[in-house]
């Protein structure tokens, strides 16, 4: 069930029914979508993913499926290791066994950096992994196991690791899509004029998920193999501007009020990444405005609520 014609190469997306993979679909020429090919799919079943690959043989892959929301993490650590290391393993390994020769690249996570100073900044590649969650542990042992299938395995393989990312799409459980959600309910008389929030005084570095997607079309077109990449704006912006730039663009009046549990323990203070090495090797730089990505995620949840 590829998209693929004798001008597109199949690129197989796994996680496409995600908040990425959605977007990867409509946004990536030739993509199609594990879930399109199995529904249901689990990514731990090696016998399934061989059934699927060998009949829809991709040219490329993208690696997006895993369990990546922290607190659940927490609750389930064993289920979140299973899927994002061992699922990656059991796709690693029907990959080889079908006679994939293409290219690889598993996403992994920004988080898996852990607690940064601030003389640290901006995060490089170089930075030791210090993951302080069940989730962060699961991408940075899959990145281990990915290095070692770039210099063993039969296809080349690389890893993004990508910071904040938002869009039209994103789940409420993340902080920027749950303040245009509440704005944007405000606006429809659902809600009174009243912003809750956590802990907006924190910076994170933030891309627009489209910005997200060309970076790992053009990891897998000119990476280099063996190699991890940061995909991150290399912006530094405060939890707080996001939140009442959101207001201000969306012309609604409401008052930001911290509410005590949305607040989350030991977060950490200040997050900017370095996007040098991307941009040296593939030549991607940012090009969404955050103002444009802010608009897309609030007229989504404005049509959400009838408007």
């Amino acid at each position: 069930m590829t998209k693929s014609t004798t001008d597109v190469s199949p690129v197989l997306i796994t996680g496409d029914h995600g908040f990425v993979g959605t977007h990867a679909l409509r946004m990536i020429p030739g993509a199609f979508g594990l879930s399109q090919t199995t529904p249901k799919i689990d990514i731990r079943d090696k016998a399934a993913l061989l059934a699927c690959l060998r009949e829809n043989p991709p040219s490329s892959v993208l690696h997006l499926a895993a369990l990546s929301f922290v607190p659940d993490s927490f609750q389930a650590p064993e289920a979140t290791f299973e899927v994002n290391f061992l699922g990656t393993l059991r796709l690693l390994e029907a990959l080889a066994e079908t006679g994939f020769k293409g290219r690889f690249l598993f996403v992994s996570t920004g988080d898996a950096y852990g607690m940064v100073s601030a003389e640290q900044l901006p995060i490089r590649e170089t930075l030791p992994l210090r993951p302080r969650n069940p989730y962060a542990v699961s991408k940075a042992a899959a990145e281990a196991l990915c290095f070692q299938w770039s210099q063993t395995g039969p296809f080349e393989v690389m890893v993004a690791r990508p910071f904040n990312h938002i869009g039209a799409g994103q789940a409420p459980s993340f902080a920027i899509s749950d303040f245009a959600r509440q704005i944007a309910e405000i606006g429809a008389g659902k809600r009174p004029p009243v912003l809750q929030v956590g802990d907006i005084d924190v910076t994170r570095d933030f891309t627009d998920v489209g910005d997200v997607l060309r970076a790992y079309e053009l990891l897998l077109a000119h990476g280099h193999n063996g190699e991890i990449y940061n995909v991150c704006s290399g912006v530094e912006r405060s939890v707080r501007s996001l939140g009442e730039r959101l207001l201000e663009i969306s012309g609604v009046k409401a008052d930001i009020m911290n509410d005590p549990s949305r607040f989350r323990p030991s977060d950490q203070p200040r997050v900017c990444g370095s996007r040098e090495k991307l941009s040296q090797h593939t030549g991607w730089q940012p090009a969404v405005p955050i103002d444009v990505t802010l608009l897309d995620l609030y007229r989504y949840w404005e049509n959400k609520n009838g408007k």
